[in-house]
């Protein structure tokens, strides 16, 4: 069996890990660009306990511990504070689950270095950079060929689409589905640590844990097009809605690194509709895109990697049903990465600060504060 994987994202190459180590399977992976150098927007990842179920079922042993040196334990708690940086809640997922900590906990990683690790994953040359996917085509033997930009193409049994939001295969596939614009804005930025800022911040900001400040601008406020405002525009907006937080948190938003100010104009999937199976699927945010609000999008994409390497598995032996059964738990993903961004940017106070304050927000002010 052939398997074609379009994108050379996180779930497309935990895939192609999985699927390589398999005797009968032949994977090849299609990446748009031109090579692994390039840089992976976002600052980094938070792989909670089903992405390491995913990762340590595809991933050879050797990969498994080369993720595990490169991480950082960050723990199985949340603490949801109020922007006086006051406890609201603490939730331990060690406690509710009743498993071991060590099961539960969440491992913070660089992209780059989460990236470098599937990579060296495949052995052999089965990653092709510089393929700019364009369409398939359904065989009349019952295989399908993807066609590229260069006017190249391969031919497989399997098509999997693993590139990204606007992916191509998606729009082939699943035509009707579409992306829903929210009329939501968050603002995100960086902030850079070093031994004097670290002094001047509260310990629960710099103790390495996955801190994020979150401001998302109310509804009734949000700018007409946020793309084209500036980086100071930007993060004035944001000063002017938590003027009235405590100092270390207006701290790192004045003090962000401009050059890494920057808008993200939500998006999300609506509810998924069960599709017919065929050679021709797609997983991670090809399918189920959703906003980062929930903090889940890489782990779902890696739970899709781990179910379809399973599927495709079985289908050596002739069971080729390929019934996407990622949409229910992709479904709930949606639904509660949406509903929080939706809270967030209403105009009850209540609803503001109850999804405010878990800090989901991309302004990194820890030396490991990455999030998803």
């Amino acid at each position: 069996m052939r398997v074609l994987v379009i994108g050379a994202g996180f779930g497309g190459l935990c895939l192609a890990n999985g699927l390589a180590r398999q005797k009968g399977i032949i994977v090849d992976v299609f990446e748009r660009h031109a090579d692994p150098s390039k840089e992976l927007a976002g600052y980094g990842l938070r792989v909670g306990a089903d992405g390491k179920r995913a990762l340590q079922h595809c991933l050879d042993p050797e990969s498994f511990k080369r993720f595990l040196a490169a991480t950082t334990p960050a723990g199985s708690q949340w603490a949801f504070r109020d922007p006086q940086l006051r406890l609201l809640a603490l939730r331990d997922d060690a406690k509710i689950s009743g498993k071991a900590e060590a099961d539960v906990e969440r491992r913070a990683v660089h992209r780059f270095e989460f990236r470098d690790i599937l990579l060296k994953g495949l052995t052999d040359p089965s990653v092709h950079w510089g393929k700019s996917f364009t369409h398939y085509e359904q065989l009349d033997n019952g295989r399908v060929r993807a066609h590229f930009a260069d006017e190249t193409s391969a031919e497989g049994d399997i098509l999997i689409g693993a590139d990204g939001s606007e992916s191509k295969v998606r729009e082939q596939r699943l035509p009707h589905l579409q992306r829903e614009h929210l009329g939501i804005v968050i603002i995100c930025g960086r902030y850079q640590l070093d031994d004097i800022r670290i002094q001047n911040l509260p310990t629960l900001m710099t103790d390495g844990s996955l801190n994020n400040i979150a401001y998302v601008v109310p509804k009734s406020q949000t700018p007409q097009d946020a793309k084209a405002l500036t980086p100071e525009q930007l993060r004035d907006i944001a000063l002017d809605g938590i003027k009235d937080w405590t100092t270390p948190l207006v701290t790192v938003v004045r003090d962000a690194d401009l050059s890494t100010v920057a808008p993200i104009v939500l998006q999300s999937m609506p509810h998924l509709p069960v599709w017919e199976s065929s050679n021709v699927t797609l997983l991670g945010d090809a399918i189920h895109n959703m906003t980062p609000m929930a903090g889940v999008g890489a782990n779902i994409a890696l739970r899709d990697a781990h179910v379809l390497t399973d599927l495709l598995i079985e289908a050596q032996h002739g069971n080729l049903d390929l019934l996407d059964v990622m949409w229910a738990y992709a479904n709930d993903a949606v639904a509660l990465s949406r509903g929080i961004a939706e809270d967030a940017s209403s105009e009850g106070r209540l609803g503001r600060v109850a999804h405010a304050s878990p800090m989901h927000m991309k302004a990194t002010i820890g030396k490991n504060a990455l999030a998803e």
